[in-house]
């Protein structure tokens, strides 16, 4: 798994909200569609606690493809969602820079769980 810019190699333990996002994001990265690009599961959690979750959606155009974090985002955002606390990516290659941008447009200092498909973390991002 690439870790990106910024990110912290050794995560500390995980609170019971933060596990339950990694618990989240894996049961949608089963749910993915996918041709070529990686299957991914993402969850995010609002600042009223609530969680949104998706996954990868893929196409056989490249710029079709929806990838799980910007999914979860949008989910969010289309249910009322207007700041995140938190957010997690499990599977694939981590968070593509352009997936962090998403959702930093709703602020920034979202920390951004990035774990392999069993949901061990591997690392953590900063929005």
């Amino acid at each position: 798994m690439s870790v990106p810019p910024g990110s912290d190699e050794r995560p500390a333990a995980l609170d019971p909200q933060d596990a339950t996002l990694i618990l989240l994001a894996r049961a949608a990265r089963g749910r993915a569609y996918v041709l070529s690009a990686p299957a991914q599961g993402a969850a995010v959690r609002d600042v009223d606690g609530r969680t949104y979750s998706a996954a990868t959606v893929d196409n056989e155009s490249a710029a079709l493809l929806t990838t799980a974090l910007r999914g979860a985002v949008v989910a969010a955002a289309s249910s009322g969602a207007r700041a995140f606390e938190a957010a997690a990516v499990v599977g694939g290659s981590g968070a593509a820079a352009e997936d962090l941008a998403v959702l930093r447009e709703f602020g920034t200092g979202v920390p951004v769980l990035l774990a392999d498909a069993d949901g061990t973390v591997l690392a953590r991002a900063t929005t």
